[in-house]
């Protein structure tokens, strides 16, 4: 339910994508919603908007560092190609789950507009 709420409230949101189910083969659960920020898009970047909404006392975190910048793996090697670290510095982990209520949501759509380009 939480999840049906954001995607209808990002929709229309220039530059913030909502993560989801790729297509009809997959069930997801939605115990973590994340959202993609377009620093070009939306003025903003992920840790300005994180730390706006803390401000605001709501719970957020980045989504995981990929491993190979991880500094137990500093010295490993590895193969990548960018995806991995454009989606670490775009990526947002909001509030989910049974308890946030329709009236959260709402509440942190706003906040999150609030910090886009007007």
């Amino acid at each position: 339910h939480v999840h049906a709420l954001y995607e209808n409230a990002f929709e229309s949101v220039d530059g913030i994508t909502l993560k989801s189910n790729p297509d009809g083969r997959f069930n997801a659960n939605y115990w973590l919603s994340t959202i993609l920020i377009d620093p070009v898009k939306t003025g903003t970047n992920y840790d300005e908007v994180r730390r706006k909404l803390d401000e605001q006392g709501i719970e957020t975190r980045p989504l995981w560092k990929p491993m190979h910048l991880q500094p137990v793996y500093a010295t490993n090697p590895c193969y990548v190609n960018g995806v991995s670290e454009r989606l670490f510095n775009m990526g947002l982990c909001i509030p989910a789950g049974p308890w946030v209520t329709d009236e959260d949501v709402a509440y942190i759509v706003e906040q999150i507009k609030g910090c886009c380009m007007k």
